[in-house]
């Protein structure tokens, strides 16, 4: 009854996240831009499915800081904090017992290649908010991995139903080397906004650079605008 509980009031809560944000979800770039840069058929969001500047690759470049850190699931752990009503530490066990999500997205890195079609599986970020209730001051997120990077998210991108915490891809646990056992992925934006080996999600009540956001990279990074830098 307990688990039955927890389910139903992340329905409910999630439902409530939805209606509070789908005006500002709708005016987001990658869905309400009237004059995208890129070229290709149109996606599912209306957009060019290869944005301005990017070459579509068959393989997976690996990008990271110098570091791919051994994560056993047995010592696993994702903190959600912040300016939440209910904040929590979950194990590996915990989180995979949440609601699963599967999903067919593209990836576009920001060193311009573009890798489109990847299959997923994992829990919406969407949902991981409904679990912990961000307080009504949340305008952004900050995500740690466990590598030491952050970057940072408006809360009307990182609450998109695409954007996941994944731990399978193409129907086989994600690679240490891309993540494993879990990134997030944020197929509307740059992937640089979704952290690999992913740690702790913290809501913020304003927006917070993080590494590369420090090092003169886009707050924003929406792809089909070649917003890579800050200007």
């Amino acid at each position: 009854m307990e688990e039955k509980e927890k389910l139903d009031r992340i329905v409910d809560a999630r439902m409530k996240l939805k209606a509070r944000f789908e005006e500002k979800i709708k005016l987001t770039p990658s869905i309400a831009d009237d004059k995208p840069m890129g070229k290709g058929k149109l996606n599912r969001h209306g957009m060019p499915e290869l944005p301005v500047g990017q070459t579509i690759t068959k393989k997976w470049p690996v990008l990271d800081l110098g570091i791919q850190p051994e994560i056993p699931l047995s010592k696993w752990k994702l903190v959600i904090d912040g300016e939440v009503e209910h904040p929590v530490e979950l194990t590996w066990e915990q989180f995979i017992a949440l609601p699963q999500t599967e999903d067919t997205s593209d990836f576009h890195c920001v060193t311009t290649w573009s890798k489109l079609g990847i299959n997923w599986k994992g829990v919406r970020l969407l949902d991981l908010a409904a679990l912990v209730q961000p307080k009504e001051m949340a305008t952004h997120i900050l995500c740690y991995g466990y590598d030491d990077y952050t970057t940072n998210m408006a809360m009307e991108e990182a609450l998109k139903p695409d954007v996941l915490l994944v731990h399978t891809v193409e129907g086989k646990p994600l690679p240490k080397e891309h993540g494993g056992p879990v990134r997030m992925i944020t197929p509307q934006l740059y992937a640089w906004k979704g952290s690999k080996w992913i740690s702790r999600i913290e809501f913020l009540t304003e927006n917070k650079p993080g590494f590369w956001e420090e090092r003169g990279y886009s707050n924003t990074a929406y792809p089909w605008r070649n917003d890579r830098y800050n200007r």
